[in-house]
């Protein structure tokens, strides 16, 4: 069975084709190379991807925090945050270069130094190593994990899960992973939804997730005078400012107070279950800041929102245990809670415990999502699951605070041009900017300076 954490009051490419475009890799993609296009005269260079996701804006408690949670040390923490800047960029165009090839990625090491992409072809082998990363040759593509778990879903949505809480893509295993304490449970779910032995594996589990019940990120807030959850990421709309944090905190129109008590805002929409998603306008007393609590206190400050990697480090803050670190295991997860079903969710090895709910989760400097549930604590360790933060501000139509940036509201669609910043971008999607289309490479919110041209980290130019 699962739960939250809120506190409560008491508590194939063708072989020519891939070859033709692996050729183009090679040639235009090094290290800071540009993807497909020179450097932008006005950038003075193209940045890598360290540099456009500021990998050296972790401040030294974050990198500590890795230390003691991760058991690396601190080169290896600065390394970690470089290498998987760097994977993110280079997994996302063998993406695209493989296209219903692609299988997933991953990186491993102490300092992320492997990156891993799998495909279904072994033609695509050279063009994964070309680019430095190993290549893992599997039976089944990423598109077609994913539609399973997405029969698998349907099927979950008219029958009790508890038996079976949890189940996602498992790209290191090439297998959909259904996590549950009595397997026969999870055979009739896989049953229901059509999934046979070759593409799922069941896992025994004892794993009972649950949501974390108990304006700067991680801080405490309180939801009509009663329970206490977390903010995940100060934003804003239009001229409103508020915060991210997890659905299941508060209901739309729910009143919420800060953590000094003082009257804060309204929760202006809140998906609980299916997502766990939410945001909080709030009054004029409280300012949006583009910082995250760290250890200590201390600010982290936020300068995006582009999604790690699977096995990237990640940090998440929280009103109850503070500042804790882990890694990201699989994407793509759906859990079950006594509420009900939530999908979508990316699963982590951070521990959390009840009033963290809708806290934050940062990779470096980038921001990742807000704390949905789990099971453990941070005593004996845990699970955890968040809401990705990119699906949250499109669903709302919100802007992510971050450093380097105006604090004006980023201006709309470039002239002649569908690029815009404030806009929340996929991987794959397309845009046009002065005159050229480009596609996009990991998934963001854009914002001033993040021009296509400018960061190809991000965006390839076609």
């Amino acid at each position: 069975m699962s739960s939250l954490l809120r506190r409560h009051p008491r508590a194939g490419a063708a072989g020519a084709a891939l070859a033709a475009t692996a050729a183009l890799l090679v040639a235009g993609l090094s290290g800071s190379a540009n993807a497909g296009t020179a450097p932008d005269a006005r950038s003075g260079g193209a940045p890598s991807a360290a540099d456009t996701l500021r990998t050296d804006a972790a401040p030294p408690a974050l990198l500590k925090s890795m230390e003691r949670d991760l058991g690396i040390d601190r080169k290896q923490a600065e390394r970690r945050l470089v290498n998987e800047a760097e994977a993110g960029a280079t997994a996302g165009l063998l993406s695209l270069a493989l296209g219903a090839d692609f299988a997933g990625a991953w990186v491993s090491g102490a300092d992320s130094g492997t990156l891993t992409v799998a495909t279904t072809d072994t033609r695509d082998v050279p063009a994964i190593e070309a680019r430095g990363a190993e290549a893992a040759v599997v039976r089944h593509s990423l598109a077609e994990l994913d539609a399973a778990k997405a029969r698998l879903d349907e099927a979950a949505a008219d029958r009790d899960t508890t038996g079976a809480p949890v189940w996602y893509v498992d790209v290191r295993t090439n297998r959909l992973v259904v996590q549950a304490a009595r397997p026969s449970a999870a055979r009739t779910l896989l049953s229901a939804a059509g999934i046979g032995a070759s593409l799922a594996r069941v896992e025994k589990s004892a794993e009972q997730p649950h949501p974390l019940y108990d304006l700067r990120g991680g801080e405490a807030y309180y939801i009509n005078n009663s329970g206490r959850c977390s903010i995940g990421f100060p934003v804003t709309k239009g001229t409103q400012q508020g915060y991210a944090t997890a659905g299941h905190c508060g209901r739309t129109g729910a009143a919420t107070s800060g953590h000094n008590r003082v009257a804060q805002g309204t929760f202006q929409g809140s998906v609980f279950p299916g997502r766990d998603m939410a945001w909080v306008a709030t009054n004029s007393s409280w300012t949006a800041t583009p910082y995250v609590k760290g250890a200590g206190g201390q600010n982290v400050q936020v300068t995006g929102s582009t999604q790690a990697p699977v096995g990237s480090s990640v940090c998440r803050s929280g009103s109850t245990t503070g500042w804790h670190c882990g890694v990201i295991q699989q994407l793509n997860t759906s859990v079950t809670y006594p509420e009900g079903t939530i999908t979508g969710v990316t699963r982590t090895s951070v521990c959390a415990e009840p009033g963290d709910s809708g806290g934050s989760y940062v990779s470096g400097s980038q921001a990742q999502g807000v704390t949905s549930g789990g099971s453990g604590n941070c005593s004996s360790g845990g699970t955890t699951y968040f809401q990705p933060l990119n699906p949250l501000l499109q669903n709302y139509g919100l802007t992510l605070k971050t450093t380097g940036g105006d604090d004006e509201e980023p201006p709309g669609e470039e002239p002649g041009g569908t690029w815009a910043a404030g806009s929340v971008y996929r991987a794959g999607d397309t845009v046009t900017h002065g005159g050229a289309t480009y596609r996009c490479i990991q998934g963001h919110q854009a914002q001033p300076g993040w021009e296509p041209p400018n960061v190809p980290a991000l965006w390839q130019r076609v």
